[in-house]
């Protein structure tokens, strides 16, 4: 029987695995999937690739379950199989190695150094959960893997702690500088996770060799815990469609023994790395004698464990952007009705049109124009510079819709900076239309965040956080919008995920256009009780074609039996009319229920709702 992992690492240097998930992609298994769900289906493709390992000469090998929390696999619809997912990791690796290796379950940053505002209670519910599962399948220890904050950690840890003193290894992915992302040294963070019960520290991903070197030697004092490593194949380069990492093994096999010298009692391989690498670092340690290094392997004694609060530092001073005087529309309406006109940026380099219907909009005093991002997947001008362009020139405030769709996280973050620094401060959280059903269906759909996620990220902005939990000197101003689909037939649970919404930082409402006064009646009483202010949609018809294809074809969109009757067979000017007629009955009713109007321009007939814009002033007296 092999001793315990803490026992072993008191005379060994073990060698890791190497990675999972890109090497699975270098297999040709395609990202955008769910690699831990492979452990349900298909078992045998992950017990050879551990077995792999193995026989390169890993003894630590990490069960594929590092995204295998409730957080995140909630994205594939696949919430309900964290504990499958979890147990048939560990029964999968074990059933590929001998009996002299450890399996540790591998459990990874939920947060991943961007997701600052999930809550403690929703980290705690998803570690809990697989850590759980993980446990009851029988891991030799557990890998807190890829944390780039003490305080997550160490809410790890602790949960750990409260049900089993099974080894577990904790590491921190960290950049050039040497500290955690919510500003702690390595040397106070190592500690800290040493006198909560961390049985090995160290570091993982996010470097290679050199850069995880540097942050070894910029601790500068005494780390008492064994150091394990499991650095990148160095940075990755795009070639041919293709992510290629360009670390060799020879290369990993001299920096295995500087980290060996260093201190460090595991090494292995994270992203890029291949069983030649792990073959190349067991033979560089085959017969390397560890020098004794500071290490105390004994758990603290209870009463001199010191009770530690994580706080997030700031590193500098952030200090508020200058404030508007100009009020926000969600201050706006609730003093009186506010109208919104949403105006589709053009599919083409011809803007005269878009900017004679913002400046008609502007002289119906309209209180803003709303830019949708590419709906329905079709490409169109940026709405950010259209948007930059009418504030300045025609002088109305711009609302820009921002989609999950087209951008990861660093251009979502980076399109948010642009805004800011054009002063434009009201935005809505889209998901978007996929691409596939666009102009350009073999483009990607990108949905690095889902629109709660995208609420909240926005809002960590306003706190002056960057998306990867760095300081921004300053901080943003948006007022932040949610989408709401109120054409469902469950109105009571799209209500529910509209308060989802809300808890996620929305400050206001923009619902899908409503063509039934009985539903704006409904809808009226179904979100009475929402603390935030409702925008109604309502749309003009341009024809009897377009009500037919905005009921059957178009998502969201529901047109009641009476208004596609009389719509039927009108086109052109008279269409149209009535399609305005039919708006102002709606209006009518909305406007009873409802403060915020929103209204969308159909084919760039502007006319029509500038029409309904004064309409509503004419009608409330504004």
């Amino acid at each position: 029987m092999k001793p315990d992992l803490r026992e072993a690492l008191k005379t060994r240097i073990l060698t890791g695995d190497g990675a999972m998930g890109t090497y699975l992609y270098q297999m040709g298994f395609p990202v955008g999937v769910s690699y831990e769900e492979f452990n349900l289906l298909r078992p045998n493709v992950i017990e050879d690739l551990h077995r792999r390992y193995y026989e390169a000469g890993a003894r630590i090998i990490e069960t594929n379950t590092f995204s295998a929390n409730y957080e995140s696999l909630s994205r594939y619809g696949l919430d309900t199989d964290v504990e499958a997912i979890n147990r048939a990791g560990v029964e999968i690796a074990r059933s590929a190695v001998g009996s002299d290796a450890y399996v540790v379950g591998a459990i990874g940053s939920i947060r991943a150094g961007k997701r600052k505002n999930i809550r403690s209670n929703q980290l705690t519910q998803s570690f809990h959960q697989q850590i759980d599962a993980l446990l009851s399948a029988g891991a030799d220890g557990l890998l807190l893997e890829t944390f780039y904050d003490l305080e997550e950690v160490l809410l790890a840890l602790r949960l750990i702690r409260k049900v089993s003193n099974i080894p577990v290894i904790c590491q921190f992915a960290v950049e050039k500088e040497a500290v955690t992302q919510d500003g702690h040294t390595l040397a106070v963070a190592f500690e800290t996770l040493r006198l909560e019960g961390a049985d090995v520290v160290g570091f993982n991903c996010r470097s290679g060799p050199n850069g995880i070197m540097r942050a070894i030697d910029s601790i500068h004092a005494e780390v008492k815990l064994p150091l394990s490593v499991f650095p990148n194949a160095g940075i990755p380069d795009y070639v041919d469609g293709k992510y290629m990492y360009t670390a060799s093994p020879e290369y990993f096999a001299e920096s295995a023994r500087k980290f060996a010298d260093r201190g460090a009692r595991i090494i292995g391989g994270c992203c890029g790395t291949t069983p030649e690498h792990i073959a190349a670092i067991a033979a560089a340690l085959d017969g390397y004698q560890p020098q004794p290094v500071a290490i105390d392997l004994q758990p603290p004694d209870e009463k001199q464990r010191p009770v530690i609060t994580i706080t997030a530092p700031s590193t500098q001073e952030v200090t508020p952007a200058d404030t508007k005087q100009e009020p926000s529309i969600v201050d706006l309406v609730k003093q009186r009705h506010t109208v919104i006109v949403e105006l589709d940026p053009p599919r083409d380099l011809d803007i005269r049109k878009f900017m004679d219907g913002a400046k008609a909009l502007k002289a119906i005093k309209a209180d803003a124009v709303t830019l949708a991002d590419n709906s329905l997947a079709v490409t169109r001008m940026s709405n950010l510079a259209l948007a930059s362009l009418i504030q300045q020139q025609v002088g109305i405030k711009p609302l820009v819709h921002i989609a999950c769709r087209d951008r990861n996280l660093v251009g979502t973050q980076s399109h948010l900076m642009g805004l800011d620094a054009l002063d434009i401060d009201h935005v809505l959280a889209v998901t978007g239309d996929p691409a596939r059903f666009g102009d350009l269906p073999d483009s990607s759909s990108v949905y690095d965040l889902t629109s709660f996620e995208m609420i909240r990220m926005i809002k960590q902005l306003n706190e002056g956080v960057s998306f990867s939990g760095k300081p921004l000197k300053q901080k943003a101003k948006f007022i932040t919008g949610a989408a709401f689909n109120p054409n469902v037939k469950y109105l009571d649970k799209a209500v529910t995920r509209l308060e989802r919404k809300i808890a996620s930082g929305a400050d206001y409402i923009m619902t899908q256009p409503v063509y039934d006064k009985e539903l704006i009646i409904r809808m009226a009483e179904a979100v009475k009780h929402l603390s935030i202010p409702v925008f109604i949609g309502i749309m003009p018809l341009a024809s009897g074609r377009n009500a037919e294809y905005l009921h059957n074809e178009v998502p969201g969109i529901q047109l009641s039996d009476e208004v596609r009757q009389r719509m039927a067979g009108l086109e052109g000017e008279a269409g149209r009319a009535e399609g305005v007629r039919i708006a102002e009955e709606l209006l009518d009713t909305a406007m009873q229920h409802f403060n915020g109007i929103y209204l969308i321009t159909p084919f760039m007939f502007y006319e029509m709702t500038v029409q309904l814009t004064d309409y509503v002033w004419r009608k409330t007296g504004i």
